[in-house]
């Protein structure tokens, strides 16, 4: 895949840089594989807003992705590589022998023809499923389970890969995206390769009203605001953070702040994304 950069004929042209869709084959998704997708437009059952920025966009239909990948002894065939609008990965429309159609996320190598597999005693190829008892050590995996049978949940977006780095125990250390090495517990399952389209991040999306069809709506300043709505608002003349460090509208730090709560799952960690100050 590659990028494409359009000619200036408009001031949103000449700094739009998309992706080349020529790896996609088929343009209408797999109808008895979708439903409808309801936009809150980030308001919450009490038609309150809690999540800001949202609202508005193109009308989508929700994809039925296959993330437990739990068809055990039976071999798919790749049928189509698909765009699909609520993930920034392809995802590829897959049939089974068994008659069972199921879209999978396509990894980055992944085309029309190929066959993958998922279980115990099959070969560790590209898009195929295993443990990760099952899956050696420098083999790069996406779609990884935190919790054994729950399904992939964990690095899932485009160009994203984790290295299994050892084993220890009845767990593998994992090196995540972020750096962060992570424990998982060695019969959670995980998919064999890196996620297609690694060109998404280099986008440009050249002028306002794309975002505006994805459902992301304006951010005003807090500098610009009054005292009453922001932290930063109001002040005589101008100022970037009114004498305080930068936060939220709630007074939470923006800027180096931790916010992460203390979970259970801190413990997975082994090595921390962040890097230790010398």
């Amino acid at each position: 895949m590659a990028m494409k950069k359009s000619k200036p004929t408009t001031p949103g042209r000449r700094f739009y840089i998309g992706i080349d869709n020529s790896d996609i084959t088929k343009s209408t998704p797999e109808k008895t594989l979708t439903r409808s997708k309801k936009s809150s437009g980030g308001r919450n059952n009490q038609g309150k807003l809690s999540v800001r920025h949202r609202g508005g966009g193109h009308k989508r239909r929700l994809r039925d992705i296959d993330f437990l990948r739990q068809m055990d002894g039976v071999e798919g065939k790749i049928v189509s590589i698909e765009y699909d609008p609520n993930r920034s990965s392809r995802i590829a429309l897959v049939h089974y022998t068994n008659g069972i159609k199921k879209y999978v996320i396509a990894t980055k190598n992944m085309k029309v023809g190929d066959r993958i597999e998922s279980g115990k005693d099959i070969d560790v190829a590209e898009g195929n499923c295993l443990e990760l008892n099952d899956i050696p050590p420098g083999t790069m995996i996406h779609n990884i389970e935190f919790r054994p049978g729950t399904g992939g949940k964990a690095v899932r977006s485009a160009g994203m890969g984790a290295t299994i780095v050892a084993k220890e125990g009845n767990y593998a250390h994992v090196r995540m995206p972020s750096g962060e090495v992570r424990l998982f517990h060695l019969r959670c399952r995980a998919t064999v390769g890196q996620v297609g389209n690694e060109e998404h991040s280099l986008m440009s999306y050249g002028k306002a009203g794309r975002k505006r069809w994805l459902g992301i709506r304006p951010t005003v300043r807090g500098t610009v605001m009054n005292p009453c709505d922001h932290p930063h608002g109001g002040g005589e003349g101008k100022n970037k953070t009114s004498g305080r460090h930068p936060v939220s509208p709630w007074g939470i730090p923006a800027k180096g702040g931790r916010t992460r709560s203390k979970r259970k799952s801190n413990k997975m960690i082994v090595r921390s994304r962040r890097k230790k100050k010398r």
